[in-house]
């Protein structure tokens, strides 16, 4: 993405299968690295996370070529089945052996940068160009 300038931030959040409060302590800890490592192999930017006993929330800056479906795919595949063998305690909690619901809320994040503030950056670039500038020069 060298000749690219991005700012494409996504709030995601999903949960354990059954929303079973099986995110705490250890598990809470290798799922978190789990996360971080997995985004920085994709040279996602981890902006903020938190791991409750129910839920996930991870507030990422992640490239466009990464498609969010499949980013969060790859999330919640990976931390399965490493945390699955890392604790096989929490295997027991959970019936056939899913460990995440298979849904997942996402939704984008600008800074002060609103669908308002875009919709005028649209239609004044819309007025611009029926109505053409002069150049003006300084002799």
């Amino acid at each position: 993405m060298s000749h690219a300038v991005y700012d494409t931030r996504y709030h995601l959040v999903w949960a354990p299968k059954y929303r079973k409060w099986i995110l705490d302590g250890e598990v809470r800890d290798t799922a978190k690295e789990l996360f971080k490592e997995i985004l920085a192999a994709r040279d996602c930017e981890v902006i903020e996370m938190e791991i409750a006993g129910d839920q996930v929330h991870i507030f990422a800056s992640i490239p466009p070529r990464y498609f969010i479906g499949e980013t969060v795919r790859v999330l919640k595949s990976v931390s399965a089945k490493e945390i699955l063998w890392m604790h096989p305690r929490v295997k027991k909690e959970l019936w056939e052996g899913e460990f995440w619901e298979d849904g997942y809320f996402v939704r984008t994040v600008g800074d002060k940068v609103t669908s308002e503030t875009i919709k005028k950056y649209i239609k004044y670039h819309r007025h611009e160009e029926k109505t053409p500038k002069q150049l003006e020069f300084d002799f």
